[in-house]
């Protein structure tokens, strides 16, 4: 306990042993002892029996002193830590020396590492000490561990991982969570206050003003993005940068090449939209990217593959071609269009660079302005078509019926291309929060098959099931639940688990609005198989229980709940001899 106190010349337990051993009157030694090693100050001795007379231990009393007198010590280790003085730091080393063989002493070890702390370059033979102690490496504060990381990859790989975990943990809990919301989804938390987040506050405090360790952190990011094909790591790349930003460490930012950019993009995901003032920023971004520094490109694609990036580029494209629409205008007329495109591709590339090292923009396939997007125009105008034609007087009524099948460019693309894939998708979400049911059950069973299964990962059905609660009222019809369940969600369900679990979620939430008959065969269907993941039985064992609750007191009609749909409704006009009302798109 006392270890490192004889190199210093202070005597210690052994020693008074020692003495006593060796003594022939005891008190006497004693009384030595204590004048020896004792406060030197000469006005005190004639003072300390007073503290005696009040029985007062002399032991409490210094430790009185001495914990007095090590906080004094450690404000003073900051104070001249933080002066102008051009020798504060030689200052702070030879305290170091001194204090450093009693690094392991409880009572003195604080004093220690607060001069480990406040020293920018803490010499690396006394580094090395702390690193091979665990319990002083434990101890010892972030910005030395900082110091030992930046030469140590291993360990510091060691301290990140449980981190990195914990957010992908956290992200997949986010998508499979209980509450099924349009209001409360995955994309409803603003970036500032994801930056809140454990994770990105403790990874910010790790790396503080250290470009090395920054850098560690992305390759780590990069590393497992490749290894795993995680979208969530790119999130936390573009969220670690602008946690840094928020603090403003310019020393990291002013080196970051994306910075600027995601910085840019960051203002877009908060508004959920990319104007034409902040689109013009962002291609002069990537326009700007000169010859040799190609590499950044890998960096930025990551950065637009971010999850909640491609939601605002999607949504933004979404609100386009709505615009587009209401001014009979083309796709490939608009370069605002064209740019949303062109990010969206980067991001939807970015694994594919990262792996093959070869840093170059993938080249956008013409067709998708140029087919695919008139095909999902086409859609639309069927739907439009139908609603005015309904809104007709009976005798200037057609037998025109609502179109069931959809243009073949429409699904090829659907199926061949990633880009136009995302697109479908959320074009499907934008008709489900239209409570639009015909051009719904028209458009599910095109997602049966689609690029690379999109429309079975976990992002977009976290989405669709909350989007299918607006049209709740809508289950208590077999044809509806027909299209939903067997036209689309139980194709799969079998084999792939995360369907499973987001069909049970959906139910959770929506069963009493089910029609019985259907929900009952539904039920048997969705038994879980032996071997399944316990998040699976879970979600049947409180669907079950829930059914069963129901069964013996059912539940009152829902209140309707009132919306921002984030996207405004834009109208496509009618010829000019119809005086028919438009429709919100």
């Amino acid at each position: 306990m006392f270890a490192g106190l004889p190199e210093l010349g202070i005597a210690n337990g052994e020693d008074l042993k020692e003495t006593l051993t060796n003594c022939t009157e005891p008190l006497k030694a004693i009384d030595q002892f204590q004048m020896e090693n004792g406060i030197l100050l000469p006005t005190l001795q004639s003072a300390l029996p007073f503290l005696d007379l009040h029985g007062t231990p002399r032991l409490e009393f210094h430790q009185s002193v001495f914990d007095e007198l090590r906080e004094k010590l450690m404000e003073q280790v900051a104070v001249i830590a933080e002066g102008k003085d051009e020798d504060r730091y030689g200052k702070l080393e030879e305290l170091l020396e001194k204090s450093f063989p009693l690094v392991k002493m409880p009572s003195i070890q604080p004093v220690v590492m607060q001069v480990l702390k406040h020293l920018p370059k803490v010499p690396e033979k006394k580094l090395k000490m702390v690193m091979a102690d665990k319990e002083l490496y434990k101890v010892c504060a972030v910005e030395v561990k900082r110091q030992i990381w930046q030469d140590n990859q291993a360990l510091f790989g060691d301290e990140v991982s449980p981190l990195l975990k914990q957010y992908i943990v956290e992200k997949e809990a986010a998508l499979f969570s209980s509450d099924l919301s349009i209001l409360h989804n995955f994309f409803s938390p603003t970036p500032k206050t994801r930056r809140q987040g454990e994770v990105v506050l403790k990874l910010t405090q790790m790396i503080g003003k250290n470009v090395k360790l920054y850098d560690m952190v992305l390759q780590f990011l990069r590393t497992l993005f490749l290894r795993t094909r995680n979208v969530h790591y790119c999130t936390l790349r573009a969220e670690l940068l602008m946690s840094l930003h928020d603090l403003d460490i310019s020393e990291i930012c002013s080196v970051d090449p994306c910075h600027k950019f995601t910085w840019c993009l960051d203002a877009c995901i908060r508004e959920k939209f990319v104007d034409s003032k902040r689109a013009r920023e962002l291609q002069g971004f990537l326009d700007g990217v000169k010859k040799g520094q190609e590499q950044v490109l890998g960096d930025l694609s990551m950065i637009l593959c971010d999850p909640f990036a491609c939601n605002t580029l999607v949504l933004s494209l979404i609100r386009n071609v709505q615009e587009l629409l209401s001014q009979d205008a083309l796709p490939r007329d608009s370069p605002d269009l064209l740019l949303l495109l062109r990010m969206l591709s980067l991001g939807q590339g970015a694994w594919d660079m990262i792996d093959s090292q070869v840093f170059k923009e993938p080249r956008l396939d013409l067709e998708v302005v140029t087919r695919f997007l008139p095909a999902m125009m086409s859609v639309v105008v069927d739907d439009h078509t139908f609603i005015v034609e309904q809104k007709l007087p009976s005798e200037e009524k057609s037998s025109l019926t609502y179109p069931t099948n959809l243009p073949d460019a429409f699904i090829r693309y659907l199926q061949d291309n990633r880009v136009a894939c995302e697109m479908g998708l959320y074009y499907v979400l934008h008709i489900a929060k239209l409570r639009n049911r015909n051009a719904l059950q028209r458009l599910l069973p095109a997602l049966v098959e689609t690029y690379n299964d999109m429309a079975f990962g976990d992002i977009f059905l976290h989405l669709l099931t909350a989007h299918l609660t607006l049209l709740s009222d809508e289950f208590g019809s077999e044809e509806f639940c027909s299209v939903v369940f067997d036209g689309f969600l139980l194709t799969s369900f079998s084999s792939k688990e995360n369907v499973h679990r987001h069909i049970l979620r959906m139910l959770l939430h929506l069963h009493h609005k089910v029609l019985p008959s259907y929900l009952e065969t539904l039920m048997q269907t969705l038994e879980p198989p032996k071997q399944c993941s316990d998040p699976l039985k879970e979600l049947h064992s409180q669907l079950t229980e829930k059914l069963e609750a129901h069964k013996k007191s059912p539940t009152p009609p829902d209140e309707p709940t009132s919306l921002d749909l984030g996207l405004h409704p834009v109208t496509v006009p009618t010829t000019s001899s119809s005086s028919a009302p438009t429709t919100p798109v």
